[in-house]
């Protein structure tokens, strides 16, 4: 199949949707398809053989310059102005302009694909390339209404109502995701979640794990560091738990571990909670890792925790697991199912105490924690592998070409009705 792979921004590392795009599509050429995949900033990693066509924005999220202010120069269309101008009004205009701009871009190159599969843009562009022909197949991980809920949760005042204006593309993909007659998903949580709060009907929905690179991420062959927890937080958001964390670290023994090393990059809320409680020296920030090199440090802990409040899926217990690295998480979306069956440790969500004698015992018991790693490598090889996420995929593929093209032959055969 020809498969044009689009995602309106690929972080690299510790951010679900780049690692996603990377593998699936390196998966997807091995088996003999062509891939190309479309991206804005931050541009993904991508592997011999994928074919790549950026999508540039203005890039005004830039890590190293948040909220920039572009120079005139960088202004070249309408959906330049409307980008900024929404980013100034306190909006997230990028899956909506990546979408307008991978329209355009398209639009006289709907031949040469065979499918679209959108990777959680929900844009009115990518219907617009469906109405032109293009079938269409949208990557729903998790709708982000939860992480408006839960953010909004957490804020009160100004930056409530600053924050709620940032989440108003969920709206959109809201409507977007009610107009798309094929959905994708990793977890059947995550399925009944798109139809609570997207309103997605479930016979348009199918299941497709997210898998793992199970060549790179395996058991270490030294050993662990004692007393090293690892956490992957692609984004420091009250989702991801970490102040909860943060809290379960004060209540143990600092005897019972030495570090806890977190893949992402602190918020003020997490610097501010690590002070309180005296843990600075013990918490290290690492991002911009390679997989080889986030394979390492998975692979040198004794545990590896996940303290979210919410997972649609979990790409990081995959991948401890695959490293036959114990897991220590919360009874959230996908989470107690990838654990299931003494793979982990499950406790309630934002239970501090909890999570702490959880992370205690685990590293208390070092056979017991080995038990737990080997059940993960074994599940992670039989279930998890990109090759069988790829097969998977292909086979959802040609289910939406069939469909689609049953519909085209049916409006060319009866023009009158479908008017």
């Amino acid at each position: 199949m020809r498969i044009a792979l689009a995602s309106y921004r690929s972080k690299a590392h510790s951010g679900g949707q780049g690692v996603y795009v990377r593998n699936l599509s390196r998966e997807l050429v091995a088996q003999g398809h062509q891939v190309e995949v479309f991206s804005g900033q931050p541009y993904p990693q991508l592997d011999p053989g994928v074919r790549f066509t950026p999508v540039p924005s203005l890039d005004l999220y830039r890590p190293e310059d948040p909220f920039r202010r572009p120079a005139l120069h960088e202004f070249g269309s309408a959906i330049d102005v409307f980008e900024y101008a929404t980013m100034c009004t306190a909006g997230f205009p990028e899956p909506r302009t990546f979408g307008m701009r991978l329209s355009r871009l398209l639009r006289d190159r709907v031949g040469d694909f065979d499918i679209l599969h959108d990777n959680q843009t929900l844009a009115p562009g990518l219907l617009a390339l469906e109405r032109r022909g293009l079938p269409l197949l949208t990557t729903i991980h998790h709708p982000i209404s939860r992480d408006r809920r839960l953010e909004l949760q957490a804020t009160t005042g100004w930056a409530r109502v600053s924050k709620r204006r940032w989440y108003g593309f969920v709206q959109m993909q809201r409507r977007v995701a009610r107009r798309s007659k094929h959905v994708l998903t990793v977890s059947q949580v995550s399925a009944r979640d798109i139809i609570a709060d997207f309103g997605v009907p479930a016979e348009y929905i199918r299941v497709v794990p997210v898998g793992v690179d199970i060549a790179r991420f395996r058991p270490p062959d030294a050993p662990r560091v004692s007393g090293r927890i690892v956490a992957i937080v692609s984004a420091d958001v009250p989702l991801k738990g970490m102040t909860v964390l943060v809290d379960a670290l004060q209540l143990l023994p600092r005897s019972a571990w030495s570090e806890l090393v977190v893949v992402g990059t602190p918020g003020d809320a997490t610097e501010k909670r690590l002070a309180e409680a005296g843990l600075v020296d013990r918490v290290r920030f690492r991002s911009g890792l390679s997989d080889d090199e986030l394979a390492g440090l998975i692979g040198s802990a004794q545990l590896q925790v996940i303290p979210s409040l919410y997972e649609g899926f979990s790409i990081p217990a995959v991948e401890a697991m695959a490293c036959g690295t114990p897991v220590v998480a919360t009874t959230v979306g996908a989470l107690p199912g990838l654990l299931s069956g003494g793979v982990g440790r499950l406790v309630p969500p934002g239970d501090a105490a909890a999570l702490a004698v959880a992370l205690a015992e685990v590293l208390a018991m070092p056979e017991e924690a080995a038990s737990m790693g080997r059940a993960g490598r074994s599940r992670a090889v039989a279930t998890y592998s990109w090759a069988a996420v790829a097969r998977a995929t292909a086979e959802v593929y040609h289910e939406v070409i069939a469909a689609s093209g049953h519909a085209q032959s049916a409006a060319a055969a009866h023009p009158k009705e479908q008017r």
